[in-house]
């Protein structure tokens, strides 16, 4: 459905401040279709002297007139007539008028919207006048009284209100609780609901004629209204077990306040399950820490295991399971300062490069680390093996690209992530891949890890292939004459099939 800003600026003449207005009014509205249990439209006029509908809201409280949107349609003759009458007077005009498809009578109460002084636009209460219809019973003429004040408001210029307390969207609802006070802060009705909310916090005796304080009840948001002349939304605890969220908006006469609507809404029991949604990832980031506490444990009992022992081959076996393990003990702390399931990938391959140029790198070899661009969040699920891909391909790189006395080198990370897949190059300026080199047929250790890893757990593609000049320039790469080097490209999807 096209937004409300979009169709004034496309066929009218507004301005931003006047646009500001109405996006308010269309904020604020739901509150307003509930109390007169009707379908209310927006419209606004357009400089060929017409009128268009720019913005629609149903009421939750009473079956709607229109199945279809109307939004960003024409107003018909009938309906033209009577938004003309509204905004040449100034005035709140009702008549009857005629729907396409809608044999009933219809009635339209067309209210002018006012700002700076002037009309801008008009919203319209439209309903079906039944025959017989039963007479209103004291919810719904207490109901509509309130909506006539907020239609003064309007039609006055003081609503909507210019400062916004809070997000209207998850204010309660009319349909959640009600009570309406006179401008002596006293409540002159409360609906069946609001009654049932004070009865749940203990309070039994009747509130009609008595202020909330009287009563034992908070307060704070009808006091603050009634002193700034704005709405307050406030969420508080009312005694011991019950949370209530509530929204008092004040009536304005003149610039007085004379009273006021509170909407009241019980969410204990949704503020009792955030608290075991928090508690719960509480629980897990504790224990993605303990994990790395057991990881770094589990680490420094095998670097003094590797101590006692003599046999080149098995130092370097046990020190490669050493990198492996604290790879995986960075994911787990990454994971223990992050709230959700997501992980910033960024954030575990930046110590990935540190623990390379500390372990792989040395005085006679040299190795530049660098990555370039930004990997975005990706889930915990693939993080750990991924991280551990990384960390083998840095290896591969170094022990590949950079023997002994080569005078070393630059090895870059790229990350892209498109939303639907993480992209990983991993590019060195090493001596290459040797001729008719298959990474299918590998036998390396390593890359046996990388290759099983990226095709089973992660679900992945990788492949590996010789170094070229743009992709050098592109990893910022220093290259003379003929580029030697290896690029091994890798991607993951990030969403599940």
């Amino acid at each position: 459905m096209p937004k409300l800003t979009e169709i004034a600026r496309e066929r009218t003449t507004l301005d931003r401040d006047q646009l500001a207005h109405l996006s308010r009014l269309v904020s604020e509205w739901g509150m307003l279709a509930d109390l007169c249990f009707a379908d209310l439209l927006l419209y606004v006029p357009t400089s060929d002297q017409r009128w268009v509908v720019v913005a629609q809201v149903r009421p939750a409280t009473g079956q709607t007139m229109y199945l279809t949107d109307w939004v960003a349609l024409w107003a018909n003759e009938s309906e033209s007539a009577l938004l003309d009458r509204a905004i040449e007077s100034g005035e709140t005009c009702e008549g009857e008028i005629s729907v396409e498809g809608i044999p009933d009578e219809t009635r339209m109460l067309a209210v002018p919207v006012m700002f700076g002084g002037k009309p801008i636009a008009v919203m319209t209460k439209e309903w079906i006048e039944l025959i017989g219809r039963r007479r209103p019973g004291g919810l719904e003429r207490a109901y509509g009284s309130v909506f006539d004040r907020f239609v003064r408001m309007i039609a006055g210029g003081t609503f909507p209100f210019a400062q916004r307390a809070g997000d209207s969207s998850a204010a309660p609802r009319v349909g959640d609780g009600v009570m309406w006070l006179d401008s002596s802060a006293e409540v002159q009705y409360l609906s069946p609901n609001a009654n049932s909310h004070l009865h749940r916090v203990g309070i039994q005796a009747s509130a009609l004629g008595m202020r909330l304080a009287e009563l034992g009840f908070h307060d704070g948001p009808v006091r603050q209204a009634f002193e700034r002349g704005v709405p307050v939304i406030e969420e508080f605890e009312q005694g011991p077990s019950v949370t209530l969220l509530c929204r008092c908006v004040p009536f304005i006469d003149e610039g007085l306040v004379t009273g006021a609507v509170l909407l009241l809404r019980d969410v204990t029991e949704l503020r009792k399950r955030d608290r075991l949604l928090l508690s719960k990832d509480a629980t897990i980031r504790e224990i993605h820490h303990r994990v790395k506490n057991n990881l770094q444990t589990i680490s420094s009992l095998l670097r003094l295991q590797a101590r006692r022992l003599t046999h080149p081959e098995a130092i370097a076996a046990v020190g490669e399971s050493v990198r492996r393990i604290r790879t995986i003990a960075l994911v787990h702390e990454a994971l223990s300062r992050e709230p959700g399931d997501d992980v910033t990938f960024i954030e575990i391959v930046r110590p990935l490069l540190r623990l390379a140029e500390e372990g792989l790198q040395s005085a006679d070899r040299p190795v530049r680390f660098s990555v370039q661009g930004d990997g975005g969040r990706i889930p915990a699920a693939i993080a750990t093996p991924l991280s551990v891909v990384l960390t083998e391909l840095l290896q591969n790189a170094v022990d590949h690209g950079f023997p002994e006395g080569s005078g070393g080198g630059s090895v870059t990370v790229r990350l892209d992530n498109t939303g639907a897949e993480l992209q990983l190059s991993v590019i060195d300026d090493g001596r290459g891949v040797d001729s008719g080199f298959r990474l299918e047929d590998a036998t390396g250790l390593g890359l046996s890890i990388v290759r099983t890893l990226v095709t089973t757990e992660l679900n992945g593609r990788i492949s590996m292939r010789q170094l070229t000049l743009d992709v050098a320039e592109r990893a910022n790469l220093e290259v003379h004459g003929s580029p030697r080097g290896t690029v091994v490209d890798l991607a993951v999807p990030l969403a599940e099939d």
